[in-house]
């Protein structure tokens, strides 16, 4: 029953900071977990953050200490605080729900977000 899409990408330089946001319709938001995937050119999507019920994280080693994952369940609203951003964070940043905290996604994969980090 759930729908999202995503928001808040666009051109940063290395060292900069984005947030973005996944905005849910539906009903059950608040039960499931939450994550971000990306994928960059060439290369398989790769599951980037996730948050529980509870808010229990997991972060991929890459991002971790520099990415923070929550949501707004009164809002029915995900965020990713993305800071000190690379040029390999470049990617389409897609918001799923999950099985577990650590996927698979259960939702049809929308348009995601373009992230591009670049001097």
């Amino acid at each position: 029953q759930v729908q999202l899409v995503e928001s808040g990408g666009g051109l940063v330089q290395p060292g900069g900071s984005l947030r973005l946001s996944c905005a849910a319709s539906g009903s059950g938001f608040s039960i499931y977990v939450m994550g971000w995937y990306r994928q960059a050119p060439g290369k398989q999507r790769e599951l980037v953050a996730t948050i529980a019920p509870g808010n229990i994280m997991y972060y991929a080693d890459s991002v971790k200490g520099r990415f923070t994952i929550s949501r707004d369940n009164a809002k029915k609203t995900g965020y990713l605080q993305m800071n000190s951003l690379k040029p390999e964070d470049t990617a389409v940043y897609y918001c799923n729900i999950l099985r577990s905290l650590k996927g698979p996604g259960i939702v049809n994969w929308g348009q995601g977000t373009q992230v591009t980090v670049s001097s």
